[in-house]
């Protein structure tokens, strides 16, 4: 599968797809007017496109061949009343005192000064139509709901309902991709793909940021699924910095906070990498060796992290099985998340070595 390629080392028909994909909105428990987007640029480049609630399933003439899954939604914001606007993924996830499952005040305290004077605009969630654009001014804990509320200008007019997404456009250093790269980079590959003649299937999933997209997964497998249900689930994943994101190309994992990855798998990604020549690092692995030194020192242990596969292998009872293969990345849940050049053309070959089986 040749192909022409820029400065970047990318395909130039790569980076015009994403850098389009970007300014098409997609905001966690709001992705209906992106999947309209997606559906037209899969079926431009030949794939069948199939809806399900909270899931676009795009196929080849091969379905089974191969079967990749990546998450469509990006963290934005959700007006809950009149210029009112909180964190999309903790409504989506319905997070608050009023369950006892509220989000925890480190993370708020993560959150609450990030996008201090990021500009943002509303827009109709079945249409994507566009609704008026804004600033915001910053954000505060609501001490009676135990929620994170955003200060925005320009949006009076919004309504409750109207989700808010980042003002975000591609940017090319001569290290990294930059951009609100979670999880747009590996959509976008998955697509690129069957501009390369992929034949299997690649998911994309809805509210994976709120913790949902495995369930309508996991409907999928249990009306359509075979016996060999050999997921490959696609991300990013973060690193502190980009030097050190940039120290091996792709990520891969053993296992997450909730199941082990089908080891079969797992290790045949393990021998691409090496026959493409490309470095990876084991995240479970490396979590470990971090967590033996905080222990050490007397310090909490960080988790493994719940993925997508993880949650879908834990609850499909053996239906589904599969490994990930994630892009290391630094700035995670920012405008200013950065992906290496290197690992992100690495990634798109070890995406076309496995679709050629």
């Amino acid at each position: 599968m040749p192909h022409s390629t820029t400065q970047a080392g990318l395909p130039p028909s790569f980076i015009e797809l994403l850098s389009s994909l970007m300014r098409s909105p997609s905001v966690v428990g709001a992705e209906h007017s992106f999947f309209r987007v997606l559906q037209r640029e899969l079926e431009e480049r030949g794939a069948k496109v199939t809806w399900y609630e909270g899931l676009l399933v795009a196929q080849g003439s091969e379905p089974d061949s191969m079967m990749f899954s990546a998450h469509i939604d990006r963290h934005g914001l959700i007006c809950t009343g009149p210029n009112e606007f909180q964190y999309a993924a903790f409504v989506a996830g319905a997070r608050s005192d009023l369950l006892g499952n509220s989000v925890s005040e480190s993370l708020m305290q993560k959150i609450v000064d990030r996008f201090d004077d990021e500009s943002v605009y509303a827009y109709e969630p079945w249409s994507g139509a566009y609704r008026g654009r804004g600033t915001i001014k910053g954000a505060y804990i609501c001490e009676y709901r135990n929620n994170l509320i955003f200060e925005v200008d320009g949006l009076e007019h919004v309504v409750a309902g109207t989700p808010v997404a980042f003002t975000d456009k591609l940017s090319i250093t001569e290290q990294a991709l930059v951009g609100q790269l979670d999880n747009i980079l590996t959509t976008a590959a998955l697509v690129h793909l069957f501009e390369q003649g992929f034949q299997g299937t690649a998911f994309f999933t809805a509210q994976e940021e709120a913790g949902k997209s495995w369930r309508y997964l996991l409907e999928w497998f249990r009306r359509f699924g075979g016996s060999t249900n050999q997921l490959i689930v696609v991300d990013t994943s973060p690193y502190p910095d980009l030097p050190t994101a940039a120290q091996q190309n792709l990520i891969l994992r053993h296992k997450d906070a909730n199941a082990v990855f089908n080891p079969r798998l797992t290790e045949r990604l393990v021998s691409e990498c090496q026959r493409l020549g490309l470095s990876y690092q084991f995240k479970d692995t490396y979590v470990e060796a971090q967590n033996a030194r905080l222990i050490a020192n007397g310090e909490a242990p960080h988790s493994l992290g719940a993925t997508e596969l993880g949650r879908i292998i834990s609850a499909s009872n053996g239906l589904v099985d599969g490994t990930t293969l994630q892009i290391p990345s630094s700035g995670y849940h920012t405008m200013q998340e950065s992906a290496p050049l290197s690992s992100v053309a690495g990634f798109l070959r070890m995406l076309e070595t496995l679709a050629k089986g």
